[in-house]
């Protein structure tokens, strides 16, 4: 019985998703833990270095939670985006079969990064909690919406990201390092309200403000952002998937043939 599109596509980027674990952690004993090491140690040296000072500037928070919150969220945007420059190169072989193509390898990709470090932010809070910092999570829907539209969001921008990669071979390296300064504007060391209100209209372009921002109200018992939305955060996903398809759409038959 003849399959169809869908169900192909969704074989393609099944058999994708198990390559791309054994080509991660395949290699390495304890491989899985590799994925933990990154985000964990980060944040680990951020508390070191901030936690003390933090923790006087905002004694209502635990400070822990709120880095969590922050890191995590944009270590999944900035994984996915930066894994999906060289997607094509790292699959170029498996064009050859007419069912897989490149948006594939970007879908399957940024299912594994959301896996790992949903599993990541789930054990650190895990860690924190048993070491005695308060947090209760008060809204697991918006949580996990945000969450959902954080992977679409990134995997809009990898798509675009590749794309561009593979068009203009010149600015691969470049795309890298234009993620770098989010980290800096997304409210990841600090929270909204600490930023004058003057320059919230700037700031709430960003919406990884928005993620992060929604992420903290969710666990955080009492924290308050006002200005941030789901609703922008909806369709902000919502137009960077859809110029990003049509991005793709157009230039698909141009790279599988470059």
């Amino acid at each position: 019985m003849a399959r169809s599109g869908l169900e192909v596509q969704k074989a393609a980027i099944k058999a994708l998703f198990l390559r791309e674990i054994k080509t991660r952690f395949g290699k390495y004993r304890l491989g899985y833990l590799w994925a933990a090491l990154e985000p964990s140690a980060h944040v680990l040296i951020m508390l070191t270095i901030f936690g003390y000072i933090m923790q006087r500037t905002m004694p209502d928070i635990s400070f822990p939670v709120f880095l969590i919150n922050g890191i995590i969220p944009f270590f999944v945007f900035s994984n996915i985006s930066i894994r999906s420059i060289g997607a094509i190169e790292a699959n170029q072989g498996l064009f050859n079969y007419r069912p897989v193509k490149p948006i594939d390898t970007i879908i399957s990709r940024a299912i594994l990064e959301s896996i790992i470090f949903a599993f990541v932010y789930i054990l650190l809070m895990c860690v924190v909690l048993l070491l005695g910092e308060d947090f209760e999570i008060s809204n697991i829907i918006t949580l996990t919406l945000v969450w959902l539209l954080l992977a679409i969001l990134s995997t809009g921008i990898g798509i675009i990201f590749m794309v561009l990669g593979k068009t203009f071979p010149e600015i691969s390296k470049f795309l890298p390092i234009a993620i770098k300064p989010l980290y800096f504007i997304s409210c990841i060391m600090y929270p909204l309200h600490s930023i004058p209100k003057d320059y919230w209209p700037l700031i709430l372009w960003n919406p990884l403000v928005h993620v992060v921002e929604l992420c903290r109200e969710s666990v955080v018992p009492g924290y308050i952002s006002d200005g941030v939305s789901i609703e922008y955060l909806a369709w902000t996903t919502l137009v960077v998937t859809f110029l990003s398809l049509a991005i793709y759409k157009y230039r698909e038959k141009a790279m599988l043939t470059s």
